[in-house]
């Protein structure tokens, strides 16, 4: 990802954001414009392949599932001035509220997962960690395709506060992965690896 514009003082929100019409793809963090490039094909295959396991598990049930390009405001505010709207490659929503405007999901989605690409920068992936923890996203996990390796990251509020951390694990080349947030999913990581 790289800054999308040059001027550094202009602060950008939800609002100016929809009136952008450049053809390209773009998040805000904190305000700051990211122009996000094409993914690999390695990418493509691991998306569509975890969408799908998700899909054929969630089917009939209340929690949905989408694949990227789908708006995610992590701090919402209705006059649309909120400061960070991110687009993760895949999102589990289970409070079907959050998608009452049809356009995109307000506030924390229940799971979200990143595949790794050329075009992810550290830097950025670090403030989306932070800004899904505070946001109280309850599963995150961040794929890299080349290595195989998946963090798993799972909040743990303390008894009645609106914090959390996240306890983290480290998995290499898993074969298969349970999903905390949806008891009884478990994702065929051999199929998936299987497909590249």
């Amino acid at each position: 990802m790289s800054t999308a514009f040059e001027k550094e003082d202009i602060h950008y929100s939800y609002a100016d954001y929809l009136e952008w019409d450049t053809g390209e793809r773009y998040e805000i963090i904190d305000g700051e414009a990211y122009m996000m490039s094409a993914p690999t094909i390695p990418y493509h295959t691991v998306s569509r392949e975890l969408s799908g396991q998700f899909w054929m598990f969630l089917k009939g049930k209340l929690c949905r599932v989408f694949a990227a390009p789908l708006d995610v405001r992590l701090f919402p505010k209705e006059d649309e001035s909120d400061d960070t709207i991110v687009q993760p490659d895949i999102l589990v929503v289970c409070d079907r509220s959050k998608l009452a405007d049809n356009r995109s999901c307000r506030g924390a989605p229940d799971m979200v997962i990143e595949i790794l690409s050329p075009s992810n920068s550290g830097n950025v992936m670090l403030l989306k960690f932070h800004k899904y923890l505070k946001a109280g996203v309850r599963e995150y996990w961040l794929i890299d395709t080349e290595t195989r390796i998946i963090q798993v990251h799972i909040l743990e509020k303390a008894d009645g506060a609106l914090g959390g951390h996240y306890i983290s694990t480290v998995y290499e080349n898993p074969q298969a992965l349970d999903v905390s947030i949806l008891p009884g999913l478990r994702i065929d990581f051999d199929s998936i690896w299987g497909e590249l």
